[in-house]
């Protein structure tokens, strides 16, 4: 009789048992992590009703595979460009929710009696928001179009690398088992040193390769290479004495950036589903009942911590990045939660044996309760803005519209950023890279050459010799790289350099002799160093400057193409397709505050299509709804109007439309989008007038645009005949449409 080995055995318990409870949970639309988490407390130890898992060393094996994956596919989804596109607001508002956070979850620790790793695991725990949760919960609500939405996005964006942060951190503390700030001063350097060196050295070499195989990648081969790339850096990423996560994490971010990258995260999708079940399973399995029940008003009590915690301080946060106080509520009735980096910081503290037992499963339980809880306190967010609102003095409220202005306000960019923005960020690169040659050349190449040639030990500097003549493009840069050119184009920037020209060559000079010395220092005795250092800047100086300064500037115009590669494609393919509106832009609504500047006047008159592009759709007043006004209907305080445009031209008739607070949400029957859908052989509307069709009366809105045969047609005429295959464009209650829509 063949033997089935445990390892098969669990996975397929596993496996059966996850899918038949998340289909009952998605039947009853609750969220997929909570099954997982209950299908694996049906496999463990603590219920023994139910066939449990045998081999628990390999499911963990397997686990970790699931951690590595989960956090592959959030570098997919994560792209440092994007981080550098979410803006101040998002920066600020994660910063101060996860500062905050951080420290209640230490002093609530302290306070409950635990000791200080317990409680710095908690701050942990408590700090990161659930982006899986989150994007369900605006998912079932409908609410991707609102405004809020986009700065929660952003702080997610900005959380992830928080997050790797603190695991890079947490770790620092297990093994160092004490609080010492030049420890984790030292932990964050290494981390941002290696964050910033593994990218300019990926956007370089991995669009190179993936160009270079570009023919032979199919869906197969994609799937191969993508994984063998996240492994490599998993690997590179624990020799360097980082998390495996890191390593899969920043691969995903790398790979983000290319052409491939949305092909990558649409094929890695279901592997990486995969092994993030058995992960939330093998976490479902460490849920202990008696371990819960003993400590349920800890449970109770952090629960409600985390979630007023969090509201407060994503709230606060929010505000001090000047967004209005409802964007500011929403913002913080949204972020609520705790989900998956909770589940992994937790699980770090487990496998470092570094916190108490009951630490993991009240991270479970609060996660399983606050995931419960985030979509009733979104749908109750207006709720409590209006509570709050209407308790707040006048006063107040000009002072938040007034600094919510102000911190909008553009201002001349200082003399200290001007030198940041055209020299200081390229030259941080190229030190960057310096030192990232310096170390390749000891730990890699100078082992090797050891190896292969004995005698080249007993020759003092070689390895400062080969680190000098692999880095000596990126030290030519340092010292005599021009600006950048964003602050050239601008005259008066441009002027204000040239003023400062002499001080900032000076700098540049002195400080490239400092990187070669501390170069060469590294692989010889000072006393050489200043020999060969002075040896090797007369000559870079004299002699190779002329062919030094094309190869950098290759270098350069690679990387930049390389970054730029997945928008200029993007920029093609719109490129083929006509441009015309509503097509390629949104529909967002305002409402007219009573101090606006349009308060009072026509359409026409407001001049806001001719000042900003954008287009009136609809303007809603108390009950009554003008489809399509017209250019000489007036407008009133606290009209709605819901406008379509591009995000650029919305945010600038934002600032004429709404000066102060005086926002409200819609009510959930009024809630109005920009849909599209195609008209079949059996609808009722095709051999008829727009007109005459009942279409607009059915779903009680405007058609905006319509698609015929790759012609298109912004606000068609009413006696245009809609045909079947039309792709018409509304703006109507999507609520209303989607119950009386047939088409």
């Amino acid at each position: 009789m063949n033997h089935l080995p445990d390892l098969i055995r669990d996975l397929g318990f596993i496996l059966i048992t996850a899918a038949v409870v998340t289909l009952i949970f998605k039947r009853f639309k609750q969220p997929l992590v909570l099954g997982y988490l209950m299908a694996g407390f049906f496999l463990s130890q603590h219920f023994p009703f139910f066939i449990g898992v045998q081999d628990t060393q390999s499911i963990t094996i397997w686990a970790e595979i699931g951690v590595i994956f989960l956090l592959f596919g959030l570098g997919l989804e994560f792209s440092f460009k994007k981080l550098s596109r979410v803006g101040k607001s998002a920066g600020i508002t994660a910063f101060v929710e996860s500062a905050f956070m951080l420290g209640l979850g230490y002093i609530t620790g302290k306070l409950i009696g635990w000791n200080n790793i317990d409680s710095i695991y908690l701050g942990g725990i408590l700090s990161i928001s659930s982006t899986t949760i989150i994007v369900r919960a605006f998912d079932e609500l409908d609410l991707k179009g609102k405004k809020f939405v986009s700065l929660v996005f952003g702080v997610l964006i900005v959380e992830d690398l928080i997050a790797i942060l603190l695991l890079v951190l947490l770790t620092t503390i297990a093994v160092t088992n004490s609080l010492s700030g030049a420890a984790l001063a030292t932990a964050t350097f290494k981390l941002g040193f290696f964050l910033t060196l593994w990218f300019l050295v990926g956007i370089y070499i991995i669009p190179i390769l993936l160009n270079f195989i570009r023919k032979l990648l199919t869906p197969e081969t994609t799937v191969v290479v993508s994984l063998a790339l996240c492994l490599m850096m998993v690997i590179i990423a624990t020799d360097v004495g980082f998390s495996a996560p890191l390593g899969a994490f920043i691969m995903g971010s790398i790979l983000a950036e290319t052409r491939e990258g949305k092909k990558i995260e649409h094929l890695l999708n279901p592997i990486k589903d995969l092994f993030a079940a058995v992960f939330f399973v093998s976490v479902g399995m460490m849920i202990n009942p008696a371990m819960l029940y003993k400590y349920s008003g800890i449970i109770f009590l952090i629960t409600v911590i985390t979630i007023l915690g969090k509201i407060i301080s994503s709230t606060i946060g929010a505000l001090l990045s000047g967004q209005s106080l409802k964007t500011s509520m929403y913002a913080g009735m949204s972020l609520a939660q705790i989900g998956e980096f909770s589940f992994i910081i937790a699980t770090l503290g487990m496998t470092l044996k570094v916190t108490s037992d009951f630490l993991y499963p009240i991270a479970v339980a609060v996660s399983a309760i606050t995931t419960f809880t985030t979509p009733y306190l979104i749908k109750n967010a207006n709720f409590f803005y209006e509570f709050i609102n209407k308790r707040i003095p006048h006063s107040f409220h000009e002072r938040l519209a007034h600094y919510e202005s102000t911190f909008s306000t553009k201002s001349e960019i200082g003399l200290s950023g001007l030198l940041w923005k055209a020299y200081g960020i390229r030259i941080l690169l190229n030190i960057t890279v310096v030192v990232g040659v310096a170390l390749f050349t000891e730990n890699v190449l100078l082992t090797y050459v050891y190896d292969w040639n004995t005698v080249s030990r007993d020759i003092p500097g070689i390895g400062a010799i080969i680190a000098i003549i692999i880095s000596a493009p990126f030290l030519w840069a340092i010292v005599f790289g021009s600006p950048a050119q964003s602050t050239t184009t601008n005259p008066v920037s441009a002027a204000r350099l040239r003023g400062l020209l002499v001080g900032v060559t000076v700098t540049r000079i002195i400080l490239g002799i400092a990187v070669v010395l501390g170069l060469i220092s590294r692989f010889t005795t000072m006393h050489s160093a200043y020999l060969i250092a002075l040896i090797v800047i007369v000559i870079a100086t004299i002699v190779f400057r002329k062919s030094i300064e094309p190869f950098y500037r290759s270098i350069e115009e690679r990387f930049m193409y390389n970054l730029n590669e997945k928008e200029r494609e993007e920029l093609a393919l719109q490129k083929t397709k006509p441009q015309l509106a509503p097509w390629d832009a949104v529909m967002t609504e305002f409402i007219v505050s009573p101090d606006s500047l349009i308060n009072g006047k026509t359409l026409q008159e407001s001049e806001l299509k001719e000042k900003f592009g954008v287009t009136i759709a609809l303007i809603e007043r108390g009950n009554k709804k003008i489809m399509a006004p017209g250019r000489d209907t007036q407008l009133m305080s606290f009209d709605r109007l819901f406008l379509i445009g591009t995000d650029s031209e919305l945010g600038g008739a934002k600032k004429i439309i709404e000066t102060a607070e005086f926002l409200l949400e819609l009510p959930e029957h009024a809630n109005y989008g920009l849909e599209s859908f195609t008209l079949s052989m059996n609808s009722p509307y095709i051999e008829k007038s727009i007109r005459d069709c009942g279409l607009r009366e059915n779903i009680e809105g405007l058609i905006v645009g319509l698609e015929r045969e790759g012609a298109r047609y912004l606000n068609p005429d009413s006696g245009m005949i809609l045909k079947a295959g039309d792709l018409l464009w509304i703006v109507a209650n999507i609520k209303h449409v989607n119950r009386n829509l047939n088409v």
